[in-house]
């Protein structure tokens, strides 16, 4: 796409309206920017419809620029660090998102839901939230709405576990003397960064314990995160089979499978930024060296979510909102029951 003056004009308005998302965001972790940004965009929807020679840029963010804010994601992944930390939780992790992949395919062909909400909503709430709906999103060619829809209920249920689960964890009696067990649950069971941070953050006040909870939380979340890679790998592989299956029908006129297609540049780039951090840090590079680029990656998705805010219809939203909220609740109880389960089973409470 040629970035024109109307692309140019869109691109503008988004950016100026993800400044105050973004900065409201920081003050307001357990809410966060891009839920910020989308309600923004969805009340300015409301009353500005015809959105004129803006319509252009503000598609091109809602696309482009949450891909590029994905590529700047990697930034914040070292794959080292992550192995050495993350291999106690990696059992839980592989449970918690294969619970919550599988009951998303059973509530889709349940409920007869669209495939793209079901497939944003599933790894929405297995992987990292917005993130994973950010980068999965490109991949099976979801629309706008369905992303604004997916974000809202992964939101709405990341708020709860942020409130509840420290009570939880004391209910179920959690070590209060260290920080791991609940860090885990806090990594596993809860998929937005904000909401985790919160929730660990909360552990660790309440017992006195610094910063050990949130540390080990933090580490779970990012080995997470890296299900992203394989996820739309597989993801685009399965879309592509699926064009190339239609083309063969006759049914469309687009081009069958490609590598293209099955390995989707962007998330390539976000491979590559990801070796890079590992490489540099690996060779004596101080981390904070990238935490401009994880910045710059939080702010893009706040400007991308700001736009398909923008293009989105809340009352049709509203309105269609009843069955992708069950998948939701669904797939977050799943993940819930599923990580305290084989915490059980390994001994870690």
């Amino acid at each position: 796409m040629i970035v024109n003056k109307q692309i140019i004009s869109g691109l503008i308005i988004c950016f100026i309206l993800a400044i105050p998302s973004f900065l409201l965001g920081n003050m307001f972790p357990i809410i966060g920017g891009p839920i910020i940004a989308i309600l923004l965009g969805m009340v300015i929807a409301i009353f500005w419809k015809d959105k004129g020679n803006a319509e252009d840029g503000i598609g091109f963010t809602s696309k482009y620029i949450l891909q590029l804010a994905v590529v700047f994601l990697g930034f914040g992944l070292n794959l080292s660090v992550i192995v050495q930390t993350g291999i106690q939780s990696l059992p839980i992790i592989i449970g918690t998102i294969s619970i919550a992949l599988i009951v998303a395919y059973i509530m889709m062909k349940a409920m007869k839901m669209e495939r793209n909400s079901a497939i944003l909503i599933g790894v929405g709430s297995s992987i990292c939230g917005g993130s994973a709906i950010a980068a999965t999103a490109p991949v099976i060619g979801a629309n706008d709405e369905e992303v604004a829809q997916s974000i809202s209920i992964i939101f709405f249920f990341n708020v709860i576990a942020a409130i509840i689960f420290p009570i939880l964890g004391r209910i179920l009696g959690f070590s209060t003397v260290s920080g791991d067990a609940f860090g885990i649950f806090a990594g596993t069971a809860i998929n937005d960064t904000s909401s985790v941070t919160a929730a660990a953050a909360t552990w660790d006040n309440m017992w006195g314990l610094g910063s050990s909870t949130l540390d080990k939380a933090a580490t779970v979340k990012l080995t997470r995160t890296l299900a992203i890679i394989p996820i739309t790998l597989a993801l685009s592989y399965i879309v592509g089979k699926k064009e190339e299956a239609k083309e063969n029908l006759g049914l469309n006129e687009k081009e069958g499978f490609s590598l293209k297609r099955a390995f989707p540049t962007f998330i390539g780039f976000f491979i590559i930024a990801s070796i890079i951090t590992t490489i540099a840090t690996s060779f004596g590079a101080d981390p904070i060296l990238f935490v401009p680029l994880k910045e710059i990656s939080k702010f893009l998705i706040v400007m991308a979510m700001l736009a398909i805010g923008l293009n989105s219809d809340i009352v049709k939203l509203v309105k269609t909102g009843g069955k992708p909220l069950l998948l939701g609740a669904s797939c977050w109880i799943a993940i819930t029951f599923v990580s305290l389960l084989l915490q059980h089973i390994l001994g870690i409470w």
